[in-house]
């Protein structure tokens, strides 16, 4: 590559970036909440700060580690908190299914280094951008890789508050995780087919809850989701 080719491409790589950092930083903001929130439940269930903080870290699974909290009782349910886990995670298959054919001008290295990095917010943002533009690893790494350093520093915060705070569902705190989540869903309005797809996904994720509790609502959730759209759309149409 020439100087000149590099100039050119360097500021396109920069351009990318920024988008990048730009579209990740409400998710940023809005996760913090979410994170003192999980640390501070984790504080209730009697963990200790280094142990919540540990959980984000290692874990990086916000679904799964409220789940997890929320079985969390002593003696450990350890079979049960795998398995919970495990179901809530195989979300990141459907996932991780959708964004490979989007990430064509990734290396094999590169695709195996962004998808450790996937989370529920990541992609979505990036298939919004999939619309527009391709995802390329300048735009993805900056987008995927700066959530974690928000998770897991609130994490930390939280458990550290929660010993002054005590419950912080009295506050009204948790419906933050349930909020950020809408916000991303209308991202995606795109007509009926949406509002069919998150009508039978929210019934059926209420209904299991209420009938067999976590995490089997959400399995149901996503199943019934899967199965909306595809009944709801029409032949040729993609975008109804």
């Amino acid at each position: 590559m020439t100087q000149d080719e590099a100039a050119a491409v360097g500021p396109n790589e920069t351009d990318r970036a920024r988008d990048g950092l730009r579209d990740i930083l409400p998710i940023l903001i809005a996760a913090a909440p979410i994170g003192l929130l999980f640390g501070a439940l984790c504080r209730a269930k009697g963990l200790s700060i280094l142990e919540a903080g540990l959980m984000s870290l290692l874990v990086f699974a916000g679904g799964a580690q409220f789940a997890a909290v929320e079985l969390w009782t002593y003696p450990v349910p350890v079979l049960t908190l795998v398995f919970s886990t495990l179901l809530i995670n195989a979300r990141h298959v459907l996932m991780g299914a959708s964004l490979m054919p989007k990430m064509r001008g990734f290396s094999l290295l590169q695709r195996l280094g962004a998808f450790y990095f996937l989370t529920d917010e990541a992609w979505a943002l990036a298939e919004r951008r999939a619309m527009r533009r391709p995802i390329t690893p300048a735009y993805w790494f900056p987008l995927a890789t700066m959530l974690p350093i928000s998770w897991i520093g609130s994490t930390f915060l939280g458990a550290w508050l929660g010993s002054f705070l005590g419950d912080p569902q009295r506050l009204g705190a948790d419906f933050a995780f349930t909020a950020l989540f809408i916000g991303l869903i209308a991202g995606f309005w795109n007509g009926r087919v949406t509002g069919f797809t998150i009508a039978a996904s929210g019934a059926a994720s209420a209904l299991t809850y209420g009938l067999a509790g976590p995490p089997w609502h959400v399995a149901a959730g996503a199943f019934a989701g899967i199965a909306a759209a595809y009944l709801a759309a029409r032949p040729g149409d993609e975008t109804a």
